[in-house]
């Protein structure tokens, strides 16, 4: 840790300054220590990593027949990290077979390629995710994630 790191976080411990001044003062200095030049945000516009992929459906209550199934799927993100590590395990024969299957539905696709780094990448892409759909029977369709 830096010498202006420990004084930012001594003033922030004596009340000198406030948390919101620390973290900007803090991301400055990571900005000038990283050779980057960035502004850094305000502590409320900060977004949290998302930690569930959601899918929900539900029934238009005005719709005929007024009820339908309801959908509440809530995937956690570390399941979706895990199965990206899990996919180490899988076997180069049985990896040819899903690139083959991928293949003839018109998905040119790899699976081979898939790293951990570009699933964090998704990830982070995906707190931006959100999808409205009202199909044609009256159903809402939402993916989201939180």
């Amino acid at each position: 840790m830096t010498e202006n790191k420990k004084k930012i976080l001594e003033m922030l411990a004596e009340n000198k300054i406030s948390i919101d001044d620390a973290y900007r003062l803090l991301n400055v200095i990571d900005a000038d220590e990283g050779g980057q030049a960035s502004t850094p945000k305000p502590e409320s516009e900060v977004k949290a990593k998302p930690k569930y992929l959601r899918v929900n459906v539900m029934p238009d209550p005005d719709a005929e027949g007024g009820s339908g199934d309801r959908v509440n799927v809530r995937v956690p993100m570390s399941l979706i990290r895990a199965g990206i590590k899990l996919t180490s395990l899988i076997p180069p024969e049985a990896m040819d077979k899903v690139n083959g299957a991928l293949r003839d539905k018109g998905i040119n696709f790899d699976v081979r390629s898939v790293k951990t780094e570009d699933i964090e990448e998704l990830i982070e892409a995906l707190g931006e995710l959100e999808v409205d759909v009202m199909s044609g029977r009256g159903e809402k369709v939402k993916v989201f994630v939180e």
